[in-house]
């Protein structure tokens, strides 16, 4: 029972709480209120002074009375009048007299109110009474010497008091006028009746007054309400009433021109985000965002592949467990030197830092970090890993290319030191050795650079085939000719077996020439010293097939194709210096343009041969 007489006083104390009644509800109750009370107060107020008003009523018409029989009594002779009261104490017959003399000449005239009556009371009869319902009433007429008047409430009548005295002023007799209440109440009953009636019909005409004057009030508001509802939950399609009273009316036009701006700005800015998705999207370099507390708010995709995680994943995690700097004197860079707080105090910061991503090699990165803007602090992931690998690759050429020039140069200037020194005095075969040496020094010298010239073109796309009928045969030849100090230096032979009936291929001849002085050259440094080189060709449905064979220690372990990656190369065991590690890198870039391939293998008897196919020249 108590649960339940609990649960509805909740109830009715949420029924009636401004936070959560309707604006019509209230509206109707206040007006209803108002009224009420306004009503209620003048209801109140007539009533008492129509009381009021009936009770002076009653007194003015007992006095008025008993007034009219004080006039009556004066035209008594007083001696007769004195000798009449003092004898109707003690004779019968003189009572008589006086009740004949009160009742036709004392008794209320046609005009009073039914019912009146008049009484004279001798002095010595008050004096002598007990206390009655009068007695009050005749005292406070002698103490006021003219009279009195009092309604009795016990007898339900008005009644007056007026004293009598004799000419020396002595009191007579008190003339008692009474007058009964019932018809004077019940006229004021009447009028309270009358007025009761219209204070409820007022009161009923307020309250549906106040029910439709809040409901007209209280359906603007509402609309008001649900529109603002609506745009609070982003529907902005939503469009603003413009109805009610003059002020609801000026809210609502102020909340339509906010609701457009709303849309205006909301499109800005919606085209502002997708402009800013578009650039983070697109950039090469990996963006983040943290907040005062180093807490990933924002993860762009780059910056996603980057650490191995996902936007979804990141967000929400101290950055520092995301990235997985490695450490460094065993703390993490995250304790001591991390670009984010430098960045707040300096307002901008950089650092390289090395990541370790989930199953991946650590990577070399440059964050850049920006000062604190909004309580967000923007980072950008710049992954160097291969910049720092082609930088690695760019001095070790530098320094493999400075070595190759040094070397041929070094050997060409002593050759020229023993010729200027000795040129009348150096035997002739010894001469031409030194000339040979220059010849095979210039020879290595061309080599290099004409490659360093071919690796330019190729990787600026510089590198241009034309198309037309070249016969392989000849192309090796010349490759022969130009190769054939290396091999006389070594005493190295070269085998030829090339049919004179090999069809033509549809190329480029110079550049093909470079591919078959390329691989001769190759084949002659690994190559041992006095050995055979050989060089075949055939046709094979519809394309030709050369190939070049030496009796060198073979290929690397592992992966055949790597030999053909830019700046690869060979063992440190190697016969001759290593060269610059993009002879075959060429090689197979011009195959490759020709529609051609190219494949090394180890054969059968233990030698290293090279095969390409190039395609045969199509007949019109």
């Amino acid at each position: 029972m108590w649960d339940t007489a609990r649960r509805r006083l909740k109830q009715l104390r949420d029924e009636f709480d401004p936070s959560t009644a309707a604006l019509s509800r209230w509206l109707a109750i206040v007006s209803v209120c108002i009224v009420l009370v306004a009503v209620g107060g003048v209801s109140r107020y007539a009533v008492d002074m129509l009381r009021a008003q009936a009770d002076a009523q009653g007194k003015s018409r007992a006095l008025l009375i008993g007034a009219g029989a004080r006039d009556e009594l004066r035209r008594i002779d007083e001696a007769t009048l004195v000798a009449t009261i003092a004898e109707s104490q003690q004779s019968p017959q003189r009572r008589a007299f006086l009740a004949s003399l009160l009742n036709e000449g004392l008794t209320a005239g046609p005009g009073d109110p039914p019912g009146a009556t008049v009484h004279l009371v001798p002095y010595s009869v008050f004096v002598a009474a007990p206390v009655d319902a009068f007695t009050s009433l005749h005292s406070a007429a002698l103490a006021d010497g003219r009279s009195a008047v009092q309604r009795i409430a016990k007898l339900d009548l008005y009644a007056a008091s007026l004293p009598v005295f004799s000419s020396r002023g002595d009191v007579l007799a008190l003339i008692e006028a009474r007058v009964p209440a019932a018809e004077i109440d019940e006229t004021t009953s009447r009028l309270v009746r009358r007025l009761s009636w219209t204070a409820l019909v007022l009161g009923i005409i307020a309250v549906l007054a106040g029910i439709v004057l809040g409901e007209l009030v209280a359906r603007p508001v509402r609309e008001l309400t649900h529109a603002a509802v609506r745009l609070g939950e982003g529907d902005f399609s939503t469009s603003i009433p413009p109805r009610g009273p003059a002020e609801v009316g000026v809210l609502a036009r102020t909340m339509e021109d906010m609701r457009r701006n709303l849309v205006d700005l909301t499109g800005a800015l919606r085209r502002h985000e997708a402009e800013a998705q578009s650039v983070l999207a697109g950039i090469v370099e990996g963006v983040y965002a943290v907040d005062k507390s180093r807490t990933i708010r924002y993860l762009n995709p780059q910056a996603a592949r980057l650490l191995g995680v996902t936007p979804q994943e990141a967000v929400g995690r101290f950055c520092g467990d995301v990235l997985k700097p490695c450490a460094e004197h065993g703390r993490r860079p995250c304790e001591f030197n991390c670009p984010i707080l430098h960045a707040r105090l300096e307002g901008r910061s950089q650092a390289v830092e090395r990541l370790q991503a989930r199953g991946e090699p650590a990577r070399t990165t440059v964050i850049t970090s920006s000062g604190m803007a909004e309580g967000l602090q923007v980072q950008v992931i710049r992954d160097e890993t291969e910049l720092e690998s082609v930088r690695r690759a760019r001095d070790s050429v530098l320094a493999n290319i400075s070595h190759e020039f040094r070397t041929p140069l070094a050997a060409q200037l002593a050759s020229i030191e023993l010729l200027r020194e000795g040129l009348s005095t150096v035997p002739l075969e010894q001469q031409q050795e030194l000339v040979q040496s220059l010849e095979r020094g210039t020879l290595r010298l061309t080599q290099l650079i004409d490659n360093l010239l071919e690796s330019v073109r190729i990787e600026s796309g510089q590198l241009a085939i034309r198309k037309q009928s070249v016969d392989l045969g000849g192309v090796i030849e010349e490759a022969r000719a130009l190769i054939g100090a290396l091999l006389t230096q070594r005493r190295q032979t070269l085998d030829l077996a090339v049919p004179e009936s090999l069809p033509g291929v549809e190329g480029d001849g110079p550049r093909l020439m470079q591919v078959f002085v390329n691989l001769l050259a190759n084949a002659s440094k690994f190559a041992p010293e006095g050995s055979t080189i050989r060089i075949g060709a055939e046709a094979r449905d519809g394309r030709v097939a050369a190939w070049i064979e030496d009796e060198g220690p073979g290929l690397p372990a592992g992966d055949a194709a790597s030999i053909f990656d830019r700046f690869h190369r060979g063992a440190d065991e190697e016969p001759e210096p290593g060269g610059l590690g993009l002879g075959l890198w060429i090689v197979k870039s011009i195959v490759d343009r020709h529609g051609g391939t190219i494949v090394a293998a180890r054969t059968a008897d233990r030698r290293t041969r090279f095969t390409l196919t190039l395609p045969t020249e199509t007949t019109a």
